[in-house]
């Protein structure tokens, strides 16, 4: 039995009780939270477990094997932190840290400790996206060439974190995953609607060393809800719609043929349409998996699919693309108030 500690009851805190407190193998024996109304929400969920708003103390009881943090991003080095000098095992909502520097800190005291230290990408459990990455080990997508993904709604804002560090770690996990490199070159772009600090509105391109590319379309301003990924391949693509519960995965045989310079004067592709077909998927949830892989790794019964030096990947790249999107952000400030200028000018 797996004792646990449980850090933060918000919205993706209750999701992971829920989960947690179903697993027969995890004893949930504490959730910590500063909210009075987290804490009670919490005692619904699971009735007899002790509701605290002492996360040290319930971090500290030396009967707890493993921490569960999903708690505000500035908060998780300092939690993490502290369990792992604990000994626990740490699970830690994404991203893993709020920059680079601390997420390399907790994957070195992981290492060190010889303790389990895994971020919770979730998407990586879906099935579609297993799906995906047994593809493309298999080559049965041909030679990818691009990604592109559209991850938009009305909110939910977040008032510690703009919408590239709350949307795009789920994108860039699954990148890293599937490409299995990092980004040489980033480019971004975004609007900031609502608070001038935070973007809510981000376009992201990564550029690969393989000459794959990569967009995010991330957004809290869309009228419309959308989780929908495109993998194109030069045998096959691959459309994920997240929102289309009964086929979810579709694959197309379709693509284009360019033939070789020797053999042609000009670039005039053919084109190839085929047959469209959607590969029954598991019905598994994706949280459920996560916590079952946690629990396992923690035993070494498996190797941990979503571990902290993945974590610190994504970070990194993060703190690239927020880079970029301050320089465009600054770029499009200086020339607005040149064109005001100008036109006050005349």
């Amino acid at each position: 039995m797996l004792n646990v500690t449980l850090c933060g009851a918000g919205y993706w805190g209750r999701n992971l009780l829920r989960v947690l407190a179903a697993n027969p193998e995890i004893h949930v024996r504490h959730v910590a939270d500063h909210n009075a109304a987290s804490r009670a929400a919490a005692a619904r969920i699971a009735p007899g477990v002790h509701v605290t708003d002492d996360a040290e103390a319930a971090i500290d009881d030396p009967a707890i094997d493993a921490v569960v943090i999903a708690t505000p991003v500035s908060t998780h080095h300092a939690l993490s932190q502290r369990a792992l000098d604990r000994g626990r095992h740490v699970m830690v909502e994404k991203p893993l840290c709020a920059n680079a520097a601390e997420a390399s800190d907790l994957v070195a005291r992981a290492r060190a400790g010889g303790r389990t230290l895994m971020v919770d990408h979730t998407f990586l459990f879906h099935p579609a996206v297993r799906h995906l990455a047994g593809m493309m080990e298999r080559g049965e997508l041909g030679r990818v060439s691009y990604y592109d993904s559209q991850r938009i709604n009305l909110g939910i804002f977040q008032p510690d974190v703009n919408v590239l560090w709350d949307l795009a770690p789920h994108d860039l996990a699954i990148l890293d995953a599937l490409f299995g490199e990092e980004a040489v070159h980033i480019e971004a772009s975004g609007h900031c609607h609502v608070n001038p600090a935070l973007p809510d509105l981000a376009f992201i391109t990564l550029h690969y060393p393989s000459g794959r590319v990569a967009h995010l379309n991330l957004s809290w301003m869309s009228p419309v809800k959308q989780r929908r990924i495109a993998v194109g391949g030069s045998t096959r693509m691959a459309v994920w719609d997240d929102l289309n519960r009964d086929e979810p995965l579709k694959l197309y045989e379709s693509g284009i043929t360019i033939l070789p310079q020797s053999r042609r004067s000009v670039i005039v592709p053919g084109y190839r349409v085929g047959d469209v077909s959607s590969p029954r998927l598991p019905s598994h949830e994706p949280l459920a998996d996560a916590v079952e892989n946690f629990r396992l790794a923690v035993r070494g019964d498996e190797p941990c699919r979503s571990p902290g030096l993945q974590g610190l990947r994504v970070v990194r790249t993060l703190e690239r693309a927020q880079a970029a999107l301050d320089r465009s952000l600054r770029q499009v400030t200086r020339t607005r108030y040149a064109s005001a200028i100008g036109i006050a000018a005349e």
